[in-house]
């Protein structure tokens, strides 16, 4: 089975440390399509100064899908501290160092995967310096990824329109080829407008992925994201992905049922964060297949994916959807 991830942020990288593990068994293939339109702390900075796609997604999917050993991983999420290089991560730099000396972010990409030995490939969606940019119900347009989601916070307006610039941004061919081969296409965990959304922007992107085949699964978001996401349900969270995406069709959804605990639940909710309602039998009605179960983490400090929970029900998924009809 040839996979294809489309993401970035925290979520995508989650995703590829579960499904990593089944490279070589039920994955033949497994490729991440990031977004490279992020605006903020290191990233942002380097941006600005070498006019370069966002390295900072990318970094850690690189990371995520790494089998080299836990010194490289920890060596490029490593960030500096005090001036000058303050908040920096090592990978960002040497990404951005690499794209300097080849003249090519994709290639810059493909030597630092080859370095921390990744079961799998890592493709930017676009190699062009792209920026997000929203205009909110109020009329207000705002741009950078970082700075919708600050507006948003303030909860005077919710976005109606979001694109990037430029408009004619293109996808290296070897997204597109990765998305032509694809017998499963995921989307998600993330950022719903700046992480997911994002790349399918890209027209190449969205329109190779509408021309496949592949068995087409949305992950929603075990909480919501104060900015984005306030309020949304699991029904939400794909109607808004359909409609800014730009997709004809999604099969299935999956959706977490676990609550977090009392203490982490109650930290959250003071950040603005809530659950996520799993309003299953409403996304069942619009005809979409609906896969829900417990699926964040024990661990006391985040409400996250367990990667290993969410790659087996993924797994699956997939046998449900496509090899029974073999």
């Amino acid at each position: 089975m040839r996979v294809v991830a489309v993401g970035g942020g925290t979520g995508l990288s989650t995703l590829l440390k579960g499904l990593k593990k089944e490279v070589g068994d039920t994955v033949k293939e497994l490729t991440a399509i990031v977004t490279v339109a992020d605006s903020g702390g290191s990233t942002g900075k380097l941006r600005k100064i070498y006019n370069i796609p966002a390295p900072g997604d990318i970094r850690n999917c690189i990371v995520a899908l790494s089998e080299s050993e836990d010194t490289m991983q920890n060596l490029f999420q490593y960030r500096f501290k005090g001036d000058g290089l303050g908040g920096h991560a090592f990978g960002n730099l040497f990404l951005t160092a690499l794209t300097d000396i080849t003249g090519s972010f994709l290639e810059a990409v493909k030597l630092t995967s080859q370095i921390l030995r990744t079961k799998g490939d890592i493709i930017p969606s676009t190699i062009e310096d792209v920026h997000l940019v929203a205009r909110f119900s109020d009329g207000e347009v705002v741009q950078g990824e970082e700075e919708i989601t600050e507006y948003g916070k303030k909860r005077v307006a919710h976005v109606e329109e979001i694109w990037i610039e430029p408009k004619d941004a293109k996808a290296p061919i070897e997204a597109i080829a990765a998305i032509e081969k694809a017998d499963l296409i995921l989307f998600g965990p993330g950022s719903l407008y700046t992480s997911i959304i994002p790349n399918l922007l890209i027209e190449d992107v969205r329109s190779a992925v509408n021309r496949s085949s592949a068995l087409k699964v949305f992950i929603v978001n075990a909480m919501t994201q104060p900015g984005e996401t306030d309020e949304f349900t699991a029904h939400d969270h794909l109607n808004t992905f359909m409609k800014f995406a730009g997709l004809e069709r999604v099969d299935a959804v999956i959706v977490n049922t676990k609550m977090p605990s009392g203490d982490v639940l109650k930290r959250y909710l003071e950040q603005g964060q809530e659950p996520v309602t799993p309003d299953i039998a409403k996304i069942a009605r619009s005809g979409v297949r609906v896969f829900a179960e417990d699926l964040i983490g024990d661990n006391e400090s985040f409400v996250r994916h367990d990667p290993d929970r969410l790659t087996d029900l993924i797994v699956r998924v997939v046998r449900n959807e496509i090899f029974s009809e073999l």
